[in-house]
């Protein structure tokens, strides 16, 4: 339960899964023991990241992304942490920064709160997904600026922030209320993009179309393939392109880009 609600849950401390103290800079990722998040994780490690790869309750999937990680020379760390709980995030990123110094924090956990048109919505479920999909990804970028900001003796870093397509089109008669989510998460983007470019810190947004990854089984059996006909380029996209996009944002190839939101959707 998020702070909103009550007192959050004792803090995590990280699984004893993975190496510490490694000398390569950091990316945190949150939601990353499945679909887009574990692919970001396994190519940052590739690109000389060590990863602390977060995850909410799947343990086993996240000590399966960690030995990937591990199998090819790199180092990772598993921790759990739930990103609606502040108590959590402040005990996630204390773990990460054990591994070495956080310059890149991919803010992809999120969750539906159900499939159908907003006069359906429960009222529970929705302030469950708004705990995590918009007051989480705060949190985390509240902790990931004062790990990185110039002023606060830190680095400098980027935060890479993972909106949906469904921000731009409203996901109507299907999860109006997930798309307002991640509307939050455009907004976010590019206020504190400004907000923190004077502190060494990038700010960017990947939206995402429809991709391959266990979110779809949120929706009906056939939606995805009653959709990819409106994409242009007729298929879906898959993880791995996803994190190619965010790790090109992380990139000193995207030195002058902040505030960007980078639509991944195949052009629909």
């Amino acid at each position: 339960m998020s702070s909103s609600g009550g007192p959050g849950p004792t803090p995590l401390e990280p699984d004893p899964v993975g190496s510490v103290g490694s000398t390569a800079p950091v990316a945190l990722v949150t939601g990353a023991s499945r679909g887009i998040g574990a692919a970001v994780a396994a190519l940052a490690a590739a690109r000389g990241y060590a990863v602390c790869v977060n995850y909410a309750s799947d343990r086993a999937a996240a000590e399966s992304v960690v030995a990937g990680v591990e199998a090819l020379g790199g180092t990772a760390r598993a921790v759990r942490a739930d990103v609606a709980s502040e108590a959590d995030v402040l005990a996630l990123f204390r773990a990460g920064a054990e591994l070495g110094p956080i310059t890149l924090v991919v803010n992809n956990a999120a969750t539906a709160a159900g499939y159908g048109p907003l006069a359906d919505l429960d009222a529970a479920a929705t302030l469950r997904m708004l705990e995590v999909n918009v007051l989480g990804t705060i949190l985390c970028c509240r902790e990931a600026v004062r790990s990185m900001a110039t002023s606060r003796g830190g680095a400098g870093g980027c935060i890479v922030n993972i909106s949906s397509g469904a921000a731009r089109h409203g996901g109507a008669t299907e999860w109006v209320d997930y798309a307002a989510s991640k509307g939050a998460i455009d907004t976010l983007t590019m206020g504190l993009a400004r907000e923190v470019a004077s502190e060494g810190i990038r700010v960017n947004c990947v939206r995402p179309g429809l991709v391959d990854t266990d979110f779809n089984l949120h929706a009906p059996a056939g939606r995805a393939e009653r959709i990819t006909p409106s994409i242009p380029m007729g298929r879906i996209g898959t993880p791995a392109e996803i994190a190619d996009a965010v790790l090109w944002l992380a990139s000193p190839g995207a030195s002058f880009t902040t505030g960007a939101i980078l639509d991944v959707s195949g052009g629909r």
